[in-house]
């Protein structure tokens, strides 16, 4: 995989396929522009060396259909100011207007492509619809770490037509931070893993035994690992059918030498609201008719602990339901203690990047990736199909 230092862009027509899904309040003005802050060295790097810029994304999803309410022209407007220089929003992503557009680019210009999803081919994979993206270039850069584990035309079967292709830094980095994570890490690596599901991540652990020293385990997904120990759960979310699967990990786990941690009490409440009646029991205790909702106070200390000798930690998934104030504790001491292990810390998933900008601490986390599908990804050990095209 060629990256962008290692191309010729100078004066060239450059393709610069990003993420800027970003979230839209309903005056659609950007709330948080941090994917599109993401990319900004790749892009000043590029206009540095007078290139033309063409940045090509998707926002939402709009179903193949043109829908107004995803169009890229905020993010236009935002990239504008960020960049100091005007960015013309095109009317759509292929077409003749479209080509016309890119032909009577100077050097230094910059053309944001419409959402590449009003066209349903994108996520098809279409090898046409690929081939007119990909005609619009002279040099391919894929900065998109966040959709490069997604089959889509834009990052996959345009690399067949773009006549040079590479990475650009961001998507550089992350696969960088995640090598160091995983392939030759500091040790001991301790990975957290949080969020609702065991089903979404058996693939990461069954890859993790073979790497990690440490297993955290927090999120509703810790409900099925108690439950596979024999704890009654009362009414806490738990998937019957994986119990099996969660206890076999905790076995494999423990063969393997691997220290798994789950939480020993838990903040409680008879329902999934603010103004719910909320409690602190351990484990053993949990009501037959309430719910655990976040990880309680000793099981914050005990993970602390865990962490203490970190030299490497890996984390994706929040340890409870964040989003509501009152069980946003457990998710919000840890984000502190990892930003205290002075440990090389590697921080992936929508849900858990939130939290860590909720805390405050996000200066203090080593990295913060920008994919939360593309991350899990990789901590399945699975190669990014965006990444493999570019090393065809």
């Amino acid at each position: 995989m060629k990256t962008i230092k290692e191309i010729d862009i100078t004066e060239k027509k450059v393709f610069v396929r990003v993420d800027f899904n970003v979230p839209l309040d309903e005056q659609q003005n950007i709330t948080d522009d941090t994917r599109i802050q993401a990319v900004l060295p790749t892009l000043r790097y590029l206009l540095d060396n007078n290139s033309k810029l063409i940045i090509a994304s998707h926002l939402g999803r709009p179903s193949g259909k043109i829908t107004t309410k995803m169009s890229l022209s905020p993010v236009a407007k935002r990239l504008g100011r960020l960049l100091k220089t005007e960015v013309v929003m095109a009317k759509d992503c292929i077409g003749s207007e479209v080509e016309e557009l890119v032909n009577k680019m100077k050097n230094g210009d910059v053309v944001l492509l419409e959402n590449l999803r009003f066209h349903p081919e994108e996520q098809k994979n279409d090898d046409a619809f690929a081939k007119q993206l990909g005609s619009l270039c002279d040099v391919y850069i894929n900065d998109a770490f966040a959709v490069s584990h997604r089959i889509n035309a834009s990052v996959v079967a345009i690399t067949k037509y773009a006549p040079i292709t590479g990475a650009g830094f961001l998507l550089q980095r992350e696969l960088d931070y995640f090598k160091k994570a995983m392939a030759d890490p500091w040790r001991p690596l301790v990975a957290i893993v949080g969020g609702a599901k065991v089903s979404s991540k058996i693939g990461a652990f069954e890859n993790m035994l073979h790497h990690v020293d440490k297993f955290i385990v927090g999120g509703a997904m810790a409900n099925t690992f108690l439950k596979s120990r024999g704890w009654n759960m009362g009414k806490s979310m738990v998937e019957i059918d994986l119990v099996e699967t969660a206890d076999s990990i905790i076995n494999k786990a423990v063969e393997n030498g691997i220290k798994f941690y789950l939480p020993v009490d838990a903040v409680v409440a008879d329902r999934m609201d603010s103004k719910a009646n909320i409690k602190i029991v351990p484990i053993q205790e949990i009501p037959n008719d309430w719910m655990v909702l976040d990880i309680g106070p000793a099981t914050t200390l005990l993970f602390s602990e865990v962490l203490y000798d970190a030299k490497t930690i890996i984390w994706n998934g929040p340890l409870g339901v964040f989003e509501i104030d009152a069980f946003s504790r457990g998710t919000i001491a840890m984000v502190r203690s990892v930003a205290d292990s002075h440990a090389l810390s590697i921080v992936g998933g929508g849900d858990t990047d939130v939290a860590v900008h909720k805390s405050g601490e996000a200066e203090r986390i080593t990295y913060i990736s920008t994919g939360g599908g593309a991350f899990l990804a990789l901590m399945e050990g699975k190669t990014l199909p965006a990444v493999a095209a570019l090393d065809t």
